[in-house]
């Protein structure tokens, strides 16, 4: 009985699990692969190039709730452009990342930003702009205050990375994490003490799956 009682304690704390969908999007090279790679596996490798999109599972076990992100790498180059807006459909989460060695990267990010404003109402998607490679600042084009104010005018979560050295990369997924189960919150009202303590989210707009 008194191990019944903490296993039950112990699901109580450990709330609800909830899933979402979150795709990288950017121009190729960005580093949109050494970041998931980073952030999943804590390991970084120079080389990840994508072919069409890969993907990652990565479960945050926070005091509220337990999260499970589906992370979608989705391959930069212009041929698999038509493929990538496959797969952010029903996502629930988008980090845009862009090298801060390389302007014309940041001005693809603001594109694929413009693609994601057609398939989403504000309030069905958590946006981020992510500056990757701070690891070469001696480097850089695009300035922090740049970034900063683009996203402060969009709405979106900002920060700068560096998938190579782990800066702020497990900051940025939490960052999002946080506002996807915010929002969830928000919109969830309390549950009942009868109901279990796994709740798996259903997106209603479905998911398309490409080969």
């Amino acid at each position: 009985v008194a191990q019944q009682t903490m296993l039950r304690a112990s699901l109580e704390r450990a709330g609800p699990t909830y899933t979402y969908k979150v795709v990288l999007l950017g121009s190729t090279s960005v580093g949109k692969s050494s970041l998931a790679y980073r952030y999943v596996r804590n390991d970084f490798k120079e080389s990840l190039p994508t072919v069409g999109c890969s993907f990652f599972t990565k479960i945050l076990n926070l005091d509220v709730a337990t999260i499970k992100l589906e992370i979608w790498d989705t391959a930069g180059q212009e041929k698999y452009q038509s493929v990538c807006h496959l797969y952010f459909r029903g996502a629930h989460a988008a980090l845009l990342v862009y090298d801060i060695t390389d302007e014309g990267t940041l001005s693809r990010a603001k594109l694929w930003l413009r693609d994601l404003e057609k398939e989403f109402l504000p309030e069905e998607i958590v946006m981020a702009l992510v500056g990757n490679k701070t690891d070469l600042e001696a480097e850089r084009e695009v300035p922090t205050e740049k970034g900063e104010e683009f996203a402060r005018t969009k709405g979106l979560l900002f920060m700068e990375t560096s998938a190579k050295s782990n800066h702020q990369v497990k900051d940025i997924f939490m960052a999002m994490a946080q506002e996807l189960l915010r929002r969830e919150q928000e919109k969830t009202p309390a549950p009942s003490p009868h109901r279990g303590p796994t709740v798996e989210l259903e997106d209603s707009r479905g998911r398309t799956k490409c080969c």
